[in-house]
């Protein structure tokens, strides 16, 4: 009953943030996100999201004239010619004319609202000749971007909330910070892309089904586990631009935002080049043999970064859903009964072996084993340990 609570206030303030309702004293809009007081689609950078907008606002016209019309005639055949003013009720017999008549104006009427409707359908699955292919991973409750075609090929990163949980507050609590603008809409890691170009976002999930949604792209796509689906969207202008994931995807829903930076193509380029040199100066030898404290302190920041949504930063899980670390056996045990977990996961828990490097994982196993009222036997784990168990 807690998690249900938990979960209901955390649908509530996302919510809340995304009407730009978040705090009485936060009356402004997100710039690339939700506004003040909107009451329609926001207004697109894309043509695909452009497309969506007008169609959008053609099937409401269509629709009104509709309501008008039929409600119209209805209330005037009621009120001139109702009994009382004398009127008697004819009987009569099909008429033809009739018949033709309210079989061709739907039929038109429909044709009318599919023709364009198809067009953009089909145009929204054209994801041919790409410029840049980006698979984006769903994972609770974070994205995983990897860059694999164009430019940028082999960049790969994790995008998680930066939402500090003191602006969050716990469940009917008031929160101890006050939130900032893009509350629940912000990350550590933004997708970046360049302006005017095709980019083409491939979606799956390693756990439960996510959706990559960005309403200003015109773009919402499942991302399933075991299947492979994928959309598109050319930005138009420069900006950044927030989502969220469209998917009541588990506890911390509403912590999985999506920011997207469109940037031009110099910028785009000195992007590029920035992550590729972070990246390899990050690259981890698994043959190094570290000391203790040394896997502790980088094991600390990958379970700050990864593991504390589900095992919470004191080890205890959530009870019902996510098992403790503090005192587990798993933990305690032997460690290649870890590794192997961490390498190939089980049940709830993912597979972090696409996600971390050997040193990550090797880091964090080091970490929980030593970590709050654990004390294993066997209380280092080598990266080595861990390349040789994906083998």
């Amino acid at each position: 009953m807690k998690q249900v609570k938990r979960l209901q206030s955390m649908m509530f303030a996302t919510s809340l943030a995304l009407c730009g309702l978040a705090s009485a004293a936060e009356v402004q809009g997100i710039p690339g996100g939700p506004a003040i007081r909107q009451l329609n689609l926001h207004p697109g950078v894309t043509k695909i999201a452009e497309q969506i907008y007008s169609l959008h606002t053609f099937m409401l016209i269509i629709c009104m004239v509709i309501f008008v019309a039929v409600f119209g005639v209805m209330f005037y055949s009621i009120l001139k010619h109702r009994k009382s003013l004398g009127h008697k009720s004819a009987t009569f017999h099909e008429s033809t004319a009739v018949e033709i008549a309210w079989t061709i104006v739907p039929f038109l009427i429909v044709i009318a609202m599919a023709l364009p409707a198809t067009r953009t359908v089909v145009a929204m699955k054209d994801t041919s000749n790409a410029d840049i292919t980006i698979k984006a991973t769903g994972m609770q409750w974070k994205w995983g971007y990897d860059y694999i075609k164009g430019e940028g090929e082999g960049i790969g990163f994790l995008s998680t909330s930066t939402t500090p949980r003191s602006q969050i507050g716990a469940p009917g609590e008031k929160a101890s910070e006050e939130r900032g603008q893009n509350y629940l809409l912000e990350v550590d890691n933004e997708m970046v892309v360049p302006v005017g170009r095709k980019i083409r976002i491939i979606t799956t999930a390693n756990d439960v089904i996510h959706a990559w949604g960005m309403p200003i792209f015109g773009v919402q796509q499942d991302a399933i586990p075991g299947f492979v689906r994928d959309a598109w969207f050319k930005p138009e202008k420069i900006g950044t631009y927030r989502g969220q994931c469209d998917k009541l995807c588990g506890k911390e829903h509403a912590f999985m935002p999506i920011v997207v930076k469109v940037v031009s193509d110099a910028d785009y380029k000195t992007w590029v080049d920035g992550k590729k040199k972070d990246m390899a100066a990050k690259s981890d030898d698994p043959t190094k043999v570290s000391t203790i404290d040394e896997l502790k302190q980088r094991g600390e920041s990958v379970y700050k970064a990864n593991c504390v949504a589900c095992h919470q930063a004191t080890g205890k899980g959530v009870p019902g859903a996510f098992p403790a670390l503090d005192g587990s056996a798993v933990v305690n045990g032997p460690r290649d009964a870890q590794i192997h977990l961490l390498l190939n996961g089980k049940n709830a828990m993912p597979s972090w072996k696409a996600v971390l490097s050997d040193t990550e994982i090797a880091a964090v196993i080091t970490y929980t084993r030593n970590n709050w009222s654990n004390k294993a036997a066997e209380n280092i784990v080598q990266p080595a340990e861990v390349l040789a168990a994906r083998k």
